[in-house]
């Protein structure tokens, strides 16, 4: 092999006729800080305003500051381009551009990138003063074209040299005109995006910025010999592209509610960043608490004051206030807690996905403490579920839990713009006089409820307890007064579960299987039986939003397959392991609660890789289930 690689020669335009394509995953990985994540956020936004279908994936790495040129600190997005709406980030990539060859590695050893595909990697490395990054970089483009990858290098360094001082502060802005330019996308628009990105800055770094963007394009056309055009068709309705934690902090906005308490913690700081900085002109106030208890403290007591408050956290924080939790549950005070999970236990992968808090989302807090659990399966749904869980809670009385996750908090998909509706609005304070004779626990006996006192209500002035309490909030521990309390608390799960219609299943009424998810594994589960089906398959979905407590219906759907599978990104003990076999085996969390609930031979296949599943993974383990070779890891 040669010491020194060369670059592919100019192509003549005349040569680059556009291939169609329905779609594309594009993958762009640097070090941490080079800005590969704006890059793609911006090409998928640029698509998305096309009228493609979008959806990306960033790739966080577990530090905060990695060493540079390191495996483990590989720092980009994935980008899914599709002509249709995309729901989830896809198999395998297409193509990537690397700012090094080192942050390759890890997702080629990850099987992330699809067979044959194409790498354009700066090629500034193959001249490096160090001579043992010169040869780590000679010998993995070798490897690399020896497995049958398309090398091309580019001369990233070099080209952004001769526009700005510090290159590495504009080779992301390179590789956008790069990959603009090799997609057919608007070039107008991407002059928009980029005015957007540094619109706080002055005209000078818009102004440079545009032109590392078009020198990016201009490199692209001369060099390369391959051009893709994924039809697009723009959207009657009004879109926006946002991303999950965006989604939700949006939707705390639309639903009324006046106060988010929460801490910062990895992967939900963003959303109450973007409260941050928008909240107080809608009324609203951020509060950072000292810690995640004090915040969830916080937000009960704004709660109690006569509202709705909802705190933001991940794992570790959710743990962290499960017994201040379980005071909003015994005192009946509504509050919203949104869960952005990330992978565990303890500081687990805080950047990865994994769908691991369910039990502790449902069953935590010590004794019995009732809560309702929703979880998001889409972009848009992280918006609209934040609006029902203030609602629910407020009617309720009680706590409701929103399960997102580190796939939805991250990743950009478009929807239809909301129109507002004053329905989501919380009511007014109630400062009605309390009537006479009135109870501030006088509990319905059929649906547990009770009318909600507020602070300020003449006639309505009682002692507010964390422990067992009788209709008048007055200390009690007999035992039938406890029982009462319990009842009431657990009969209103009950009542909610009464409104709520079983969930639509996707594909035939019946059949051989139905996979069964709850939250991101939506759109990769409905893309696998969409697949499966053209295969000639009977295969078909049913997907949970509201996991405590479970629609009606449900049992009469698993009726009519015969076979159900959970499909989940958590922990369940693999079946061929020589110690696993049914009486030890430890199943993952809704195919345990749904073996429960309904005493059905609910099978599951479950990964916790820290990353989201993809749909042919799905369609591999379907296929071997329908072969009667079982689940596969």
């Amino acid at each position: 092999m040669n010491s020194t690689l060369t670059l592919d020669p100019p192509v003549a335009q005349a040569t680059r006729a556009a291939q169609s394509i329905a779609e594309h995953i594009v993958e762009v990985i640097s070090d941490s800080g080079e800005g590969a994540q704006r890059c793609g956020q911006s090409l998928a936004a640029i698509a998305a305003r096309m009228g493609n279908g979008i959806w990306t994936t960033e790739i966080i790495p577990a530090e905060i500051q990695p060493p540079a040129r390191s495996v483990a600190g590989a720092s980009g997005i994935r980008i899914r381009i599709g002509s249709q709406r995309v729901t989830n980030g896809g198999d395998q990539t297409d193509l990537v551009v690397a700012f090094n060859e080192q942050v390759l590695i890890g997702r080629v050893q990850a099987r992330e990138l699809k067979p044959g595909a194409t790498i354009l990697l700066e090629s500034m490395w193959q001249h490096h003063r160090d001579p043992s990054v010169v040869a780590s970089y000679l010998k993995t483009v070798e490897a690399l074209r020896s497995d049958g990858y398309k090398v091309i290098e580019v001369p990233l360094e070099d080209r952004c040299k001769e526009l700005v001082s510090d290159p590495r502060k504009g080779k992301n802005m390179f590789v956008l005109g790069l990959l603009c330019n090799l997609y057919g996308l608007d070039a107008s628009l991407a002059r928009e995006q980029i005015a957007r990105i540094f619109g706080k800055k002055d005209d000078k770094v818009i102004q440079s910025n545009v032109a590392l963007y078009e020198a990016g394009a201009a490199w692209g056309e001369s060099n390369l010999d391959f051009k893709y055009r994924i039809p697009a068709q723009r959207s009657s309705q009004a879109q926006i592209v946002i991303n999950g934690n965006t989604a939700i902090a949006l939707g705390v906005m639309a639903s009324g509610m006046d106060i988010c308490a929460m801490y910062p913690i990895t992967p939900a700081t963003s959303a109450s960043h973007y409260l941050s900085e928008v909240f107080e002109k809608v009324g609203g106030l951020v509060h950072q608490a000292e810690d995640e208890i004090a915040a969830c403290a916080f937000a009960i007591g704004a709660s109690y004051a006569g509202k709705c408050a909802v705190t933001i956290t991940s794992g570790p924080g959710y743990s962290l206030k499960q017994e201040a939790i379980g005071l909003a549950v015994m005192a009946e005070i509504p509050l919203v807690v949104v869960n952005v999970q990330r992978g565990g236990p303890s500081t687990g992968q805080p950047t990865k996905v994994e769908q691991g808090d369910l039990p502790a989302a449902v069953f935590g807090s010590h004794g019995d403490a009732p809560k309702v659990v929703m979880a998001p399966c889409s972009i848009e749904d992280c918006f609209y579920s934040v609006i029902t869980a203030r609602k629910i809670a407020e009617t309720f009385g009680m706590v409701v839990v929103v399960l997102s996750d580190a796939s939805l908090s991250t990743a950009q998909q478009p929807f239809p713009r909301p129109q507002f509706s004053e329905d989501w609005l919380a009511p007014p304070v109630d400062q009605t006089p309390v009537p006479p004779g009135a109870k501030p626990y006088d509990w319905d006996p059929v649906t547990g409820l009770s009318r909600r006192f507020q602070p300020g209500q003449p006639g309505g002035m009682h002692t507010l307890t964390g422990l067992a309490h009788d209709r008048n909030s007055k200390v009690a521990y007999d035992p039938s007064i406890n029982e009462e309390g319990l009842r009431a608390r657990s009969l209103k799960l009950a009542a909610l579960q009464k409104t709520l219609k079983a969930p639509p299943v996707v594909g035939g009424s019946d059949g051989d299987m139905l996979l069964v998810g709850w939250g991101s594994t939506m759109g990769a589960i409905e893309e696998a039986v969409s697949r499966l089906r053209a295969e000639g398959l009977a295969v078909s979905s049913m997907h949970l939003r509201f996991i405590q407590p479970m629609p009606s219906g449900i049992r009469e759907i698993f009726k009519r397959f015969k076979h159900v599978m959970t499909i989940e990104g958590n922990w369940s003990d693999r079946i061929e392991d020589e110690l696993i076999d049914e009486d030890n085996r430890r199943y993952s969390a809704l195919a345990m609660m749904l073996r429960s609930r309904f005493l059905v031979d609910v099978d599951c296949w479950s990964e916790a890789r820290g990353q989201p599943i993809k749909p042919g993974d799905i369609c591999r383990v379907v296929r071997r289930a329908l072969k009667q070779e079982g689940p596969s890891s």
